[in-house]
This record gives structure tokens, C-alpha cells and sequence, in this order.
């Protein structure tokens, strides 16, 4: 890893050095639009509750009540929309996915454009929610269009990164607001295990830091270990010989978190959807029973959250991340695949369905202890909300910072080779 940094600054590789300078300059823009709050407006003192995951991805921007208080997540939720929609759910939207380049370009100005409509409603729904009663209608409004126009910045931005830096340009922004707020974070965390006046207490909290800090540090290992972790399936393929010389055999990787982070953006989603409900209609005795029962740091809310996640890691794996187990079956019958002890055709479809089901449910597992152990250290610990060990934002940074190395690896391994195929 280390030889691949010293590569991307190294005179050879000087437009990869400069699309990552590119990046880091778009990331200051965006770390100074978090500042700019939005006029009439004061930061947000009172307990985030379900929407900290939302002021966590926009880098604090939320309580900040910032010009990027949306982020983007608006385009993501478009985003969400847009995939099931391809699955035959609509036939318009699952024949431009066939369509190739001209259908994802298609598909991608539908996102946007119902991505912008989800961040003024949204925006709209935060209006009222954290102005109050005594702002007037051209307040609302006002607040509103900001917002939206906020999101449509951050898109711009995104799309800047994706074609002039190093690529993914929304899923950078993600990473960087979840690592904005990273630096308060661990202020918090210091300052509430380092109390007291007398030196013995002071280096109890000092040990209990830097413990928090190694366990920090392992839950990251892990997560890294998981994101990498795949389970191949092997795959012979038959030349016209027929021989044992003559065959090729290679595999079909099955990544043990196929689904990555969907599942539990799509759970927090659904089950932030009755609070939304609740802070803008202001109805008494539907907000106690949404806290009562919905919110996931109450027992039900978790047990909720917890078998919603298992539910969309199942449907997101053999629905929308492209491992459909009658298409692999249909495609390696037709390239002259096959595993080897497996029928081709159904026993094969029947084979490939076992398998995934397996590492699926092991990478529920995954997500629910990534995405729990937030509510529980937050439920039975007296460190702040904003202190988070493990969590969603942590498994978005690590898969983002995961595929991005990856590929500028892969843009310096093809220079490479271009540059020896010239010699």
C-alpha cells in the first residue's frame, strides 16, 4: 500500500497526482459551504434523534443548519427509487437499464431530476420542522429553495470529482462529511472519559481513551476484512477439445457483503419515516407513540430496525446488486460453464441460490453489528450521542476509501503496462 502511495507521487504519474489534488480542492469548497449557515437560521441544540445519521453523511452540516444540511441524500433515496424501479417493476425504466450508455445516461438525469424534487420536499419538511410556528410562508419557502439549491451544488461538486478527479463523486462527498465530523467526535469521546482533578483520575480516563481509540481502530480492521471477504465459487469452462489440458477453469466471486451499506440506509429510512411524520404534524399522542415503540433506541424500535435490515440484505442481494442466481445459471450455460459436481440448468440455479443465501445471512449479521453497536454503546454508556463506535458512517467510509484506492491502483497498473508495452 505504502509502494502504491509513493507511486501516485512520482513524476511518472503526474495526472494522478493532480486529480487528487483536483479532489482535495472541491472537498475545501465543500468543507467551507458546511460553515455557511443558512440565513435567519441558529444551529440545532436539541437531540437529533433518528436524523444524527443524516447530520453525520453531511459533515455536521445539520445542526449546523448549513447550506448543505441536505446533503445527498435526496439523490440517494432517487437513487434507491431508480434501481427497483429496473427490476421489472416498471418495463420503461428495465428497458432503458438494457439500453447500455444511452439508457444509464437517461437514467441518470431521471435520478436527478427526482432527486432534486425529493430534496425540496424534504427541504420543505425541515422548514416547518426546525423554524417553527412564527416564520412566515416566504421564510419557508426561502429556507426550502436554499436547502434544495444546496444539494444541487453538492451534486455538481460531485460530478466535478467523478470526471476531472479521482472518480465516484458522491460517494466522495459522503466520505468526506462523514470524516469532517470525525476530529469533534474524538474531542467528545476525550473529554467525556478524561474527568476529574486529581492525577490518578485523569490517567484512568487517559487509559480509558486510548482504549477507545484501539477498539475504534479494530472495528475498522474488521470492517476492511469483511468488505474483502468473498466466497468463490468455482467454474470450469470447456474448450472444443474436451481435454483435461484444454479446459479453463476460473470462479464466480460472491463478496460476503454483497449488498454493502444499502440495507441499512434503506431500514433507517423506512423506520425514520413515522418521526418525520411525527415533528411535522406536532401531534402529542402519535409523537409518544412513535418514541415509544418506533424509535430504535427503545427495545421494539431496535428489534424493528434489526429484521429490517435482514429484509433488505436479502432483497437488495438477489434483486438489485446484479447476483440474480437464474441469470448466472442462464449465462454460464450459454458460455459453456458449469460447476463441476452440479448439473447445468436448475440444480445449478438451485446451487448458486444455497450459496448466496449463506453469505448473505453472514453479512446481515455484519450490518446489524455495525449498524447496533452505535444505539447500544449510546443506550448503556454515558458517552454523548455524538461519540459513535462502529456505525454506518464508519462502513461507507471504509467501502469508499476501499473502491477509490482500488482504482487508482488499477489506473496505475494500466499505465504501467502501456508503458512497457511502448519499450
Amino acid at each position: 500500500m505504502f509502494k502504491g502511495i509513493k507511486q501516485i507521487f512520482s513524476a511518472r504519474n503526474k495526472d494522478v497526482r493532480n486529480k487528487i489534488l483536483f479532489t482535495l480542492l472541491i472537498l475545501f469548497i465543500y468543507k467551507i459551504g458546511t460553515s455557511i449557515r443558512v440565513p435567519g437560521t441558529e444551529d440545532i441544540t436539541s437531540d437529533l434523534g433518528f436524523l444524527e445519521l443524516l447530520n453525520v453523511m453531511s459533515g455536521g452540516s445539520l445542526r449546523n443548519f448549513s447550506i448543505f444540511a441536505l446533503g445527498v441524500t435526496p439523490y440517494i433515496s432517487a437513487s434507491i427509487i431508480v434501481q427497483l424501479l429496473q427490476m421489472d417493476i416498471i418495463p420503461y425504466f428495465s428497458n432503458l437499464a438494457k439500453e447500455g450508455h444511452s439508457g444509464r445516461v437517461k437514467l441518470n438525469k431521471i435520478t436527478r431530476y427526482l432527486g432534486i424534487a425529493f430534496a425540496f420536499l424534504q427541504g420543505l419538511v425541515m422548514s416547518f420542522s426546525f423554524l417553527g410556528e412564527g416564520a412566515t410562508s416566504l421564510e419557508y419557502l426561502t429556507t426550502t429553495l436554499i436547502l434544495t439549491a444546496g444539494t444541487c451544488f453538492l451534486l455538481w461538486l460531485g460530478d466535478q470529482i467523478t470526471r476531472k478527479g479521482v472518480g465516484n463523486g458522491v460517494s466522495i462527498i459522503i466520505m468526506a462529511g462523514i470524516l469532517i465530523s470525525t476530529p469533534s467526535m474524538m474531542v467528545d469521546a476525550f473529554g467525556s472519559f478524561v474527568v476529574g482533578e486529581t492525577t490518578q483520575e485523569i490517567a484512568l480516563g487517559v487509559t480509558k481513551f486510548i482504549l477507545f481509540i484501539l477498539v475504534y481502530i479494530a472495528i475498522i480492521v474488521g470492517v476492511v476484512f469483511i468488505e474483502k471477504s468473498e466466497r468463490r465459487l468455482p467454474v470450469q469452462y470447456s474448450n472444443k477439445t474436451l481435454t483435461a489440458y484444454g479446459a479453463k477453469q476460473s470462479y464466480i466471486p460472491f463478496k460476503l457483503n454483497s449488498a454493502g451499506v444499502m440495507p441499512v440506509i434503506f431500514a433507517s429510512s423506512l423506520i425514520s419515516i413515522p418521526s418525520l411524520i411525527a415533528a411535522f404534524i406536532k401531534n402529542d399522542s402519535f409523537s409518544l407513540f412513535v418514541n415509544s415503540y418506533i424509535n430504535y433506541n427503545t427495545v421494539t424500535g431496535f428489534i424493528l430496525y434489526i429484521l429490517l435490515i435482514i429484509l433488505f440484505t436479502y432483497l437488495y442481494t438477489f434483486m438489485a446488486s446484479g447476483l440474480r442466481p437464474k441469470e448466472l445459471s442462464e449465462n454460464l450455460n450459454k458460455q459453456g460453464g458449469y460447476i463441476p459436481g452440479i448439473r447445468p440448468g436448475n440444480e445449478t440455479k438451485k446451487y448458486i441460490v444455497k450459496v448466496l443465501s449463506r453469505t448473505t445471512f453472514l453479512g446481515a449479521l455484519f450490518l446489524i453489528v455495525i449498524a447496533g453497536l452505535p444505539i447500544l454503546v449510546s443506550n448503556f454508556s454515558s458517552l454523548p450521542t455524538t461519540v459513535t463506535v462502529g456505525g454506518t458512517g464508519l462502513l461507507i467510509v471504509v467501502g469508499v476509501a476501499l473502491e477509490t484506492y482500488n482504482q487508482i491502483e488499477s489506473t496505475m497498473k494500466a499505465r504501467k503496462y502501456e508503458r512497457n508495452y511502448r519499450r
